[in-house]
C-alpha cells in the first residue's frame, strides 16, 4: 500500500502558492483495508475515503472508461493493481497530473513540471476530449493563472469537443458551478476569452457572446466594443474584491446591448429592459441561485440611474431605493453599488477614477432609513387615514433625501 499526494496541492506548492486542501491517491489497497484502518467511505461513483484524523480525501487508484455522452458517462475501475501512472493519465492537465510519494519523490510521467515552468495549460491525453467539463476547468485555470497560455493542440481539441456537440451535454448546475468559480478568480475575463476562442461561449452563454463586436458610443465608452467593456467590468469587479452575486451582475448588466437593432447603433436606448429579460432567461437555463439572480436583475435595471445620481430628483432616488428594498436588504444595495462602480470604472481610461455616486447613494439611503415610520403610522391612525401610510411614508422619505441634498449644496457654497 502506497500513498501519494496528487493534483492541485502538488501544482500550487511547486508554484509557491498556499495550499488549503490536499488530495491523496492510494495504490495497492482495497476498500476493506481502508475501512479496517479507520478511514470513512464517502465516494459514491468510486472508492473515496476520509482520513480518520485529518479528514483529507484518499481515493483508491482508478482507471475510467467512457460509456456515454457528457461528464457523467464514465465507468470507473478501482483495484490494487492500478498504478499511480495509470491513475494520473486520466487527469485533465499535465500540471494536475503529478504526484508526490511519501518519501518526497516526484512522480511526473507526463511532464507537468516542464509545463509549469513554461506556463502552459496542456491536456494529458486524448481522453481529455471525453469530459466536456474540462473545457470549463481549463478556462477557469486561465482565469486563475493569468500568465499561463493554453497549448495550441489543447485548444484544437477543445474546439473539436464543441463542434462534435460534446459540450451540449453539460448539465446546467455544473456549468453554473464552474462559471461561478471562474468569476471569483483573479482575472475572470480570461475564462470567457478562452471559452470564446474554442467556441464554447456561444453554446453556454450566447447572451454574453453576442456582446462582442457590438459598438457603443465612444464618448461614453472609449473601448467602444460592448464585449470588451463587459470583460473590463468583470476584471474590475475582481480587483474590487466584490462578492459572487456582484461579479455575476457585472457580467450580465449589459446583455440587452446584444440585441439592439443595427439601425440605431451605437446608441442603446432602453437596453436595461432588454437586459433584464435576457438575464432572467439565462438564470432559468443555468439554474442560477436566487441571491445572484436577484442582484443581477437590479443592477441590469438600475445601473443607469445609479450612475446619474447627481441628476436624479429625490423622488426618483427614493423609488429606486424602495424597489431595491434597502430598508430590509441594505447589504444587497451595497453590493449593487459595488457592481455599478465596477461598470463605471470598467472603461478605457476610467480604471483609476473615483466613483462618488456610491457615497451619494449611501447618504441618501441613510436619510431615507432615518425616517420614523412608526410616528407616521401613529399619526395616520389618529387621523383615521391608515390607508395613506405608504403614501405619507414615501413623501417623508422624499423630503428627507431632498433636505439632505439641500444641506449638501449649502455646504459646497460655504
Amino acid at each position: 500500500m502506497k500513498i501519494y499526494t496528487v493534483g492541485g496541492a502538488v501544482r500550487d506548492e511547486m508554484l509557491g502558492l498556499p495550499v488549503s486542501d490536499r488530495d491523496h491517491v492510494v495504490v495497492g489497497a482495497t476498500p476493506e483495508q481502508m475501512l479496517a484502518l479507520g478511514y470513512r467511505a464517502v465516494g459514491s461513483d468510486f472508492p473515496v475515503f476520509l482520513h480518520p484524523e485529518t479528514r483529507e480525501e484518499y481515493a483508491l487508484a482508478r482507471t475510467e472508461r467512457k460509456t456515454a455522452p457528457g461528464y457523467r458517462g464514465f465507468v470507473f475501475h478501482a483495484a490494487p493493481e492500478v498504478t499511480i501512472e495509470e491513475d494520473l493519465v486520466r487527469r485533465d492537465l499535465t500540471i494536475n497530473a503529478m504526484a508526490v510519494a511519501e518519501d518526497g519523490t516526484l512522480i511526473d510521467p507526463y511532464r507537468g513540471r516542464a509545463d509549469l515552468v513554461a506556463r502552459v495549460l496542456r491536456h494529458v491525453s486524448p481522453a481529455f476530449a471525453e469530459d466536456p467539463v474540462r473545457i470549463l476547468r481549463i478556462a477557469r485555470f486561465a482565469a486563475r493563472y493569468g500568465e499561463f497560455a493554453v497549448a495550441p493542440e489543447t485548444l484544437a481539441l477543445m474546439r473539436g469537443m464543441v463542434d462534435s456537440g460534446e459540450v451540449d451535454h453539460l448539465v446546467p448546475e455544473r456549468v453554473w458551478n464552474e462559471i461561478a468559480r471562474g468569476l471569483m478568480e483573479r482575472q475572470p475575463s480570461r475564462m470567457f476569452a478562452t471559452l470564446r476562442e474554442c467556441g464554447a461561449l456561444a453554446r453556454l452563454l450566447p447572451e454574453v457572446d453576442a456582446l462582442f463586436g457590438v459598438p457603443q458610443r465612444a464618448d461614453f465608452h472609449p473601448e467602444v466594443d460592448t464585449g470588451v467593456h463587459v470583460m473590463m467590468v468583470v476584471d474590475m469587479a475582481a480587483r474590487l474584491r466584490l462578492s459572487l452575486p456582484a461579479r455575476f451582475a457585472a457580467l450580465t448588466h449589459d446583455l440587452g446591448k446584444g440585441v439592439t437593432p443595427a439601425e440605431v447603433l451605437p446608441r442603446h436606448t432602453g437596453h436595461e429592459a432588454a437586459s433584464v429579460r435576457l438575464l432572467k432567461l439565462l438564470c432559468a437555463r443555468l439554474r442560477v441561485p436566487g441571491e445572484c439572480r436577484e442582484l443581477a436583475v437590479l443592477v441590469a435595471q438600475y445601473h443607469g440611474n445609479i450612475h446619474r445620481a447627481e441628476q436624479l430628483r429625490p423622488a426618483t432616488m427614493v423609488k429606486v431605493m424602495e424597489h431595491c428594498d434597502v430598508l430590509r436588504r441594505p447589504e444587497r444595495f451595497d453590493a449593487l453599488l459595488g457592481a455599478c462602480e465596477a461598470d463605471y470604472r470598467g472603461r478605457l481610461g476610467f480604471e483609476e477614477k473615483t466613483y462618488p455616486q456610491a457615497a451619494m447613494w449611501r447618504s441618501a439611503m441613510a436619510a431615507m432609513c432615518g425616517v420614523d415610520a412608526g410616528a407616521i403610522a401613529q399619526a395616520c391612525a389618529v387621523g383615521n387615514c391608515v390607508e395613506r401610510i405608504p403614501e405619507r411614508l414615501h413623501e417623508a422619505r422624499v423630503a428627507a433625501v431632498a433636505a439632505l441634498e439641500l444641506q449638501q449644496a449649502q455646504n459646497q457654497t460655504e
